[in-house]
C-alpha cells in the first residue's frame, strides 16, 4: 500500500488535465499537495476540493512560470505553509503551434520560457531542501514529441527534448544526495489540448497507436506515483513512455 502521508508534493500546472490527475492520485495516498496554476483562485479551488475529499493538507498558489519574480513570490507562500517540498512534478507547459516558417520569435521564446526556464526556476527552489534532507524526487513531464518531433511544434518539441537532457544531467548531479530525477513522456492523452483536435485528426493519430486509443490522465499519474514511491528507489535519469505503444 502506497503511503505519502509524510511527504509534500508540488505539481506545476495542476488545475486541470494531467497535472490535476497527478494531484488527485497523491491526495488519495495522503500526501500534502500544492496546486499551482496561472490563476490563483482556480488553484485554491482545486486545492480546497482535494482537502475536503481526501482530508489532506493542501495549498493553492498562483504562479507565472515565465516570470522569475512570480516564482519567488509563490515560494514565499509555500514556505509559510510547509517545511519544504519533498516531491516536485514539473508538469506545466504551453503550446504556440504553427509551422516553423510562420513562427514568430515571441512564439518561440514564450514556449521556452514556460516549459524550460520555468522548470529550471521551480527546480532551483526545491533542490537545496532536498539535498539537505538527503531525500527528494523530481519528475519532469516531457512528451513523445520530444523524441519523434511533430509538424507545427518545433518550439514545443524542442522544450520537451530539452527536459530530457535536464533530467539526465540533473540526475547525475543529485544522485549522491539521494535525490532522484526522472521523466515521464506521455503520448496522446485525453486533455484540453487533444479535445480541440478535429475528429479526423484524432482518428489519424489513433491509427498510429497500437492500443488504438488516447490515454487517460490517470494512466500518466500512476506512473508518476510509481517514480515517487519506494518501488522506484533505484531508478534515476530515466524516461518512462506512456503512449500506448506509439513510440
Amino acid at each position: 500500500m502506497l503511503d505519502f502521508s509524510n511527504k509534500t508534493v508540488l505539481i506545476t500546472g495542476s488545475t486541470r488535465g494531467i497535472g490535476r490527475a497527478i494531484a488527485e492520485e497523491f491526495a488519495k495516498y495522503k500526501a500534502n499537495v500544492i496546486i499551482t496554476g496561472r490563476v490563483e483562485d482556480k488553484a485554491k479551488e482545486v486545492a480546497d476540493k482535494l482537502a475536503q475529499t481526501y482530508g489532506v493538507k493542501t495549498l493553492g498558489v498562483g504562479i507565472d512560470l515565465a516570470e522569475p519574480s512570480s516564482v519567488e513570490e509563490a515560494f514565499k507562500k509555500i514556505n509559510e505553509h510547509f517545511e519544504g517540498v519533498d516531491i516536485l512534478v514539473n508538469n506545466a507547459g504551453i503550446t504556440k503551434d504553427t509551422l516553423f516558417i510562420r513562427m514568430k520569435l515571441e512564439d518561440w521564446e514564450e514556449v521556452l520560457k514556460v516549459n524550460l526556464t520555468g522548470t529550471f526556476l521551480v527546480t532551483k527552489q526545491v533542490v537545496r531542501y532536498m539535498t539537505k534532507k538527503r531525500w527528494g524526487r523530481i519528475i519532469n513531464i516531457t512528451s513523445v514529441v520530444g523524441f519523434t518531433g511533430n509538424v507545427g511544434q518545433v518550439n514545443y518539441s524542442t522544450t520537451k527534448a530539452g527536459l530530457i537532457g535536464l533530467t539526465k544531467s540533473l540526475a547525475k548531479e543529485l544522485a549522491p544526495r539521494n535525490v532522484l530525477v526522472n521523466a515521464v513522456a506521455p503520448g496522446f492523452i485525453e486533455t484540453d489540448m487533444t479535445e480541440v483536435l478535429k475528429e479526423e485528426i484524432k482518428e489519424h493519430y489513433k491509427k498510429q497507436i497500437p492500443l488504438g486509443r488516447f490515454g487517460k490522465p490517470e494512466e500518466v499519474a500512476r506512473v508518476v506515483l510509481f517514480l515517487a514511491s519506494p518501488m522506484a528507489d533505484y531508478i534515476t535519469g530515466e524516461v518512462i513512455h506512456v503512449n500506448g505503444g506509439m513510440y
